[in-house]
């Protein structure tokens, strides 16, 4: 009896092998609400990031490490985003996945800030999260002045069009996505006809599209994402408002293609940032193990999700520290292949290689134009 206790007592110090110890990373996005599906993909996403590193039986400063996800709901809602932020700190969670949306994440990159700990969104695309300068704030994704400016160079050079509506929800990323694709569309000489907004709850566009309908566009722009432009689209089409549709990233989704099925056409347009999965360089390895391990399809983020865990993994190993303080300058130097590409950050946060795509519907899908 002696003997076991002695030898347990020396496994607790290390001095009969690697003490394992439990790292805490954070996910924040929305779980509940119309986004809540948006939200569970990057979860996912960086659960499995979570499994495949426990996998690898990392060592760091001698530990065996044991990483453990810790998801919060921040309902897209930026008061609540700081609410799970500051949730998350008091957890002592030493990185954050997250947030998703870009009105989450401004004012949750500061209670990070504050408390110095790296977050890594995998889709919040607005220009000013990183324009904060905020040492602990990165992201694995292109932002939205490449994305506004992609779909704005289609519908001068590629469409045509020389008469467009935009509208946006008054979201961080709503509004910023619009307002880059309408300053390029002037830049390009096409006119803006109709400035609009609404909001990420709205349901009913009838009076906006209305009004829109009068000034006789060419294509309807929406800053915004799926929950709003099913219903938009739908009501577009009621009023015989027959432009083209475009849209940006919280447009390209699996669930834009089930909620507005019966309106979708080949005159429905959307960017991603990033590049399709089929191009991804780990892209079809990953599609087919997340579709095996959660049962359902990759919705959006997933991949990004996946890659900004493991930079947060990946700049520990490299410090040999899971301590904040300690690991935070490696995710300026770290550089790795990922799931969407090179993964490397400049000296504002963002990713060196963000890419942006182009996507037009057909055949019940989103078909790659680029």
């Amino acid at each position: 009896m002696q003997n076991l206790l002695l030898a347990l007592a020396l496994l607790g110090l290390g001095l009969g092998g690697a003490q394992a110890g439990t790292v805490r990373i954070g996910h924040a996005g929305p779980l509940t609400g119309p986004l809540a599906h948006i939200g569970k993909d990057g979860e996912n996403g960086a659960r499995l990031a979570i499994e495949d590193a426990n996998a690898q039986g990392i060592v760091i400063d001698g530990d065996k490490i044991t990483f453990e996800l810790l998801g919060e709901d921040d309902q897209a809602d930026p008061r609540q985003a700081t609410t799970v932020a500051q949730r998350l700190a008091d957890e002592e969670v030493a990185g954050v996945v997250g947030h998703v949306t870009s009105s989450a994440s401004i004012p949750a990159s500061r209670v990070y800030e504050q408390n110095g700990i790296p977050m890594i969104t995998p889709s919040a695309t607005s220009p000013k999260l990183t324009a904060q300068g905020y040492r602990t704030t990165f992201r694995v994704i292109a932002n939205d002045l490449q994305q506004g400016a992609a779909m704005a160079h289609h519908v001068a050079a590629g469409l045509h069009l020389k008469r467009v509506a935009v509208i946006d929800d008054r979201s961080a990323y709503g509004q910023g996505l619009a307002d880059a694709f309408a300053d390029k569309l002037k830049a390009d000489g096409v006119d803006v006809v109709a400035r609009e907004f609404t909001s990420d709850k709205a349901t009913d566009f009838s009076a906006i599209l209305t009004k829109i309908k009068g000034t006789a566009p060419d294509a309807v722009f929406f800053g915004g994402f799926d929950a709003q432009a099913a219903p938009m689209l739908q009501q577009m089409r009621q009023l015989s408002l027959n432009a083209a549709f475009l849209g940006g990233d919280g447009v390209c989704t699996d669930e834009m293609l089930k909620l507005a099925a019966r309106t979708l056409d080949a005159h429905v347009f959307c960017t991603q940032a990033g590049i399709p999965m089929a191009k991804m360089p780990k892209g079809a390895d990953f599609k087919a193990r997340f579709a095996k391990r959660f049962h359902t399809p990759v919705q959006l983020y997933a991949p990004y999700s996946y890659d900004a865990t493991m930079a947060l993994i990946e700049a520990m190993k490299a410090a040999d520290s899971t301590d904040p303080a300690d690991y935070l300058p490696k995710l300026h130097t770290i550089s790795f292949p990922g799931v969407t590409g090179t993964i490397a950050f400049d000296a504002k946060g963002d990713i060196r290689t963000g890419g942006i795509s182009l996507y037009q519907y057909k055949d019940g899908h989103w078909a790659t134009l680029n």
